[in-house]
């Protein structure tokens, strides 16, 4: 952390230079920036248990990310790069207008500033306190209090060195922070496995939990579930700005092509670090651990002496920051890059337009911290509540016609605009009346037709006019390429494997 504030932002500093690090990232700190951005407190605690539950099915959710880190970094890389954008919304304004890239900016400022942020503050102190709340207790007695205080002091931390330092200290500090984390994770890990009795256990204690594929009636992870999962990693690897910057940061195609395929590795291991744990306590307790979300706690606080447990509680909070961090300065790059310096200072000079993305990353903190305590508030409102479901629900209601604009903006090659906002706006009724009058449907299959629909409304508008695949994928050399078929072939193996 103290590198990063020595990293503070210089008076004389480029816009260039404070949101994307001087397009100057090498592919390693691409590569672990991303991942550690990606992964989050309550993947610990709502993976892990829901691992203990469904057993490996739940890893679809980590190792198909591939499938979109993928398509980021042959399809969409490329084109992002050749146009030098800061944000991706300045490629939507060339493809689909000004109209359709306001609409995508205000609605992923409204994101990140609110259920982005404020979930990952919650869920990082509520997991804190979950698994350290004896540790902890110095802070307050009330359990409720102390989780706000978590909320407030991680919050401000992680906004604090965002503020002074941009890309170049949120890049130094994820750096550190994921070399906590997956030390934590990995410790978690090979001591429940120890438990267990060893690797080959899982096979022989719970062979039926070591199967990425459901039956398509499970009412929460049908393998049907994977076709919706799908597009909506095209949101998250593709069109999220969160996750793209460090791409757009990059020296150059091949930087970013190679940093995006360490990463699709480096979620390999985050699935073993994430689920496998959850599998082994299913081996070593049966079905009575009551609650499943206290997969993770029960396994720090029965196996872990107190020393290992510091640096699982480091491991947690770098998750958090590295989160937070990253969105904070995504949501000043949108802001400062696509609103400010478009509609209110036209004529904005860099350190305006720096001054502006500070002001958003003060006033972003304030509602996210805001929704921090509303969900603090809806967990003990309501301990058995299962709102982690109803916030992907509120997230997908956007993120659904967020895929539609970015898939419209690469694959046709003369989209009508008006018919793509449409598309885009008459995703939202359209997810609220599926769910309506189908409420049985798992949610990832309801977004999987959403998006199927706006697609197709976008198609047919544009007079089904399309770009050819073959034009879109754009390796930067044979080695990029060929490591990417490498990272292709092994996702299809694993599920080939472990069907």
């Amino acid at each position: 952390m103290i590198v990063a504030l020595r990293g503070k932002v210089k008076a004389d500093s480029s816009a260039d230079e404070y949101f994307l690090s001087s397009r100057s990232l090498p592919w390693y700190s691409i590569a672990l920036s991303t991942i550690a951005t990606n992964i989050q407190g309550y993947q610990f605690l709502g993976m892990m248990g829901s691992a203990y539950l469904f057993g490996l099915a739940q890893a679809n959710l980590e190792i198909n990310a591939v499938q979109g880190i993928l398509i980021g970094a042959f399809v969409f890389v490329p084109l992002f790069l050749r146009e030098k954008i800061t944000t991706i919304t300045q490629f939507i304004s060339k493809r689909l207008g000004e109209r359709v890239a306001l609409f995508y900016s205000l609605a992923n400022i409204a994101l990140f500033a609110t259920v982005t942020i404020g979930a990952a503050l919650f869920w990082g102190a509520y997991a804190a306190d979950l698994v350290f709340g004896e540790q902890l207790s110095f802070l307050h007695s009330n359990r409720i209090i102390r989780i706000a205080i978590l909320i407030i002091t991680l919050g401000a931390f992680s906004a604090i060195y965002t503020y002074l330092g941009g890309l170049s200290a949120v890049v130094k500090t994820d750096i550190i922070q994921f070399a906590v984390l997956i030390i934590g994770g990995a410790v978690v890990c090979f001591t429940a496995v120890n438990q267990l009795g060893g690797w080959d256990q899982l096979y022989i204690q719970t062979p039926e939990k070591m199967h990425l594929h459901l039956p398509s009636d499970h009412p929460t992870l049908p393998w049907t579930h994977l076709f919706g999962l799908f597009l909506l990693n095209i949101n998250y690897w593709c069109a999220n700005q969160a996750v793209m910057q460090r791409a757009l940061a990059a020296k150059s195609v091949r930087h970013a092509q190679t940093g995006l395929i360490a990463g699709g590795l480096i979620k390999y291991i985050m699935a073993v670090i994430i689920i496998i744990p959850g599998i082994a306590l299913y081996g070593i307790l049966g079905d009575t651990l009551g609650e499943p979300d206290m997969a993770f706690p029960y396994i720090v606080n029965t196996y872990l002496p107190v020393g290992i447990k510091g640096i699982i509680l480091c491991g947690l909070f770098a998750s958090l920051m590295s989160t937070v961090d990253s969105t904070f300065n995504s949501l000043a790059t949108l802001w400062s890059t696509d609103i400010y310096s478009k509609y209110i200072n036209k004529q904005a000079k860099d350190q305006e337009k720096i001054k502006a993305g500070q002001k958003a990353i003060l006033f972003s903190l304030g509602t996210a911290l805001l929704m921090g305590f509303v969900l603090l508030y809806l967990k003990f409102d309501d301990p058995n509540s299962a709102f982690t479901h109803t916030l992907n629900n509120l997230r997908y209601y956007i993120n659904c016609g967020i895929v539609v604009l970015i898939c419209s903006a690469v694959v046709l090659l003369k989209p009508n605009r008006n018919v793509v906002l449409f598309a885009f706006i008459a995703t939202l009724p359209l997810n609220i009346t599926l769910q309506l009058f189908m409420p049985e449907m798992n949610y990832f299959v309801r977004a999987f037709w959403v998006i199927i629909i706006g697609l197709f409304i976008t198609i047919i508008g544009s007079m089904g006019k399309l770009n050819s695949l073959l034009v879109l994928f754009k390796p930067a050399d044979k080695y990029s390429r060929n490591w990417g078929w490498v990272l292709a072939i092994t996702l299809v193996l694993l599920h080939i494997v472990f069907h």
